[in-house]
């Protein structure tokens, strides 16, 4: 508190004569003296509480006092040796005087400063208008009064991101749940690069030892192109030749992103919806699949691998080689059908339950005429099996056949031969033997050996 200067003023000489002498007299009247002013309670000042200003002075006569404030308006406040606020406001804080007044004159006392200290009581926030695009620098301000100043915290949805009396907040990398980055008091949040995870709501703080305020929440809404698409494909198990499918894509874009689904460069869809519906999906739709999410700020895209399984088709079944198949030659059969997953074959021949061999290929490497005939495969795998509607007839060269014919009758016939040779030349030597032995022929017998002969004769005559 702060006290004004004194000043003096005398009054009127008088005169009077006594014994010859004439003496003076000077009246000196007590001068009007700056008057002091006090302050009640003398400690802190608390908005709310009662405080007294009282203005005082030894003047003579008796002064009359006048309060005023330092505001540049002149109206009196009170004409009161004591100004009395009986619940003091914050807008009350400021400088305060009084003037003291009597017939002798008027005197001003030394101002006296009032502050008064309070909770936060307003508190304001501002952002940015207008799109806020991923990537770029945004700042969001928050101001307040109090006394003493508070310190000002920003907030995103609970989660403290600033904290601070300057409350200043520079953005680069950083997870706003881990830590306070920055006290201060000027309220100032920064982002130097915003992402789109930094999307949501946000509010400031103000708070001193006398109390808090918060303000209205504010969004921030953080525009960004899609990011890769997540995609999944129901049922997540084996797809089956006839089954429903739903492929499913879904990306985080701000605004939402348009989907286009498509196969190679073929498109089968497009819409805001990322679902692709399969009600009885084919063999023929196996295969990789693209989905892709696009706004105006960019675009993304992610692929997924569709794995139908189905029993086998129809087998078809060829033969190498495809000419005349030569006796004692080798002779490749080859089954083939579109099966998911692969399918097993098994070879029959027409006419035969047992099988003639399993696998894909058959193989007969040294073909006879007994190897002749229809043949047709059977392909099977878990989802079901199909046989060949066809027959393949297998049949030996009939030129060969006529060789080899031919071959064995020539061969039979030497063996005739040389065994007809064999007993002509055994027969010779018989003959020749027995001449050798038998006794010659006297007349009588020859004799009697022709008559007989003529006998025999003239019977065979009688008897043409």
């Amino acid at each position: 508190m702060d006290l004004g200067h004194s000043r003096q003023r005398r009054g009127p000489a008088v005169s009077f004569k006594a014994a010859g002498l004439v003496v003076f007299l000077l009246s000196v009247s007590d001068a009007l003296n700056p008057p002091s002013v006090s302050v009640s309670p003398s400690g802190e000042i608390v908005q709310g509480s009662s405080v007294n200003l009282t203005c005082s002075s030894d003047a003579n006569p008796a002064a009359k006092y006048t309060w005023y404030k330092e505001d540049g308006n002149l109206r009196p406040l009170s004409e009161e040796p004591q100004l009395v606020f009986s619940s003091i406001q914050s807008y009350n804080s400021g400088r305060y005087y009084c003037t003291a007044q009597n017939e002798l004159g008027t005197s001003t006392s030394e101002s006296i400063s009032i502050n008064v200290k309070h909770a936060p009581w307003q508190i304001s926030v501002s952002g940015p208008s207008g799109e806020i695009v991923e990537g770029r620098s945004v700042t969001l301000t928050c101001s307040s009064d109090g006394d003493p100043p508070p310190t000002l915290t920003w907030y995103k949805e609970n989660q403290t991101l600033h904290h601070g009396e300057e409350g200043i907040y520079h953005f680069i990398s950083w997870h706003k749940e881990d830590q306070i980055l920055h006290r201060g008091q000027d309220g100032i949040y920064h982002f130097t690069s915003i992402r789109s995870e930094d999307s949501g709501f946000y509010y400031c703080k103000s708070e001193n030892q006398y109390g808090e305020m918060k303000s209205q929440r504010r969004f921030i809404d953080v525009q960004y192109a899609p990011k890769l698409p997540s995609v999944s494909v129901s049922p997540s198990a084996e797809i089956v030749e006839g089954s429903s499918v739903n492929l499913t894509c879904s990306s985080d874009a701000n605004p939402a992103a348009n989907y286009t689904w498509y196969k190679k460069d073929h498109t089968i869809f497009q819409g805001l919806e990322g679902n692709y519906y399969f009600k009885s999906i084919s063999s023929e739709d196996r295969g990789i699949y693209y989905c892709m999410s696009k706004n105006q700020y960019g675009q993304n895209r992610s692929s997924l691998s569709v794995d139908v399984q189905y029993a086998p088709k129809l087998p078809s079944v060829s033969v190498s080689p495809s000419a005349e198949i030569v006796e004692g030659s080798s002779v490749t059969l080859t089954c083939s059908s579109d099966a998911n997953p692969a399918a097993n074959y098994t070879w029959y021949k027409e006419d035969e339950d047992s099988p003639k061999a399993s696998g894909q290929i058959f193989t007969i490497s040294n073909f006879t005429a007994e190897h002749s005939g229809n043949y047709y495969c059977e392909a099977q795998n878990t989802r079901g099996r199909h046989n060949s509607t066809s027959q393949l007839t297998v049949v030996a060269d009939k030129s060969t056949m006529i060789i080899t014919i031919i071959s064995l009758t020539l061969v039979v016939m030497l063996i005739l031969l040389l065994l007809f040779c064999l007993w002509i030349r055994k027969k010779k030597t018989l003959s020749s033997t027995t001449e050798l032995n038998e006794p010659k022929e006297t007349p009588e017998l020859v004799r009697i050996k022709s008559a007989a002969e003529t006998e025999d004769t003239k019977e065979e005559e009688e008897l043409v």
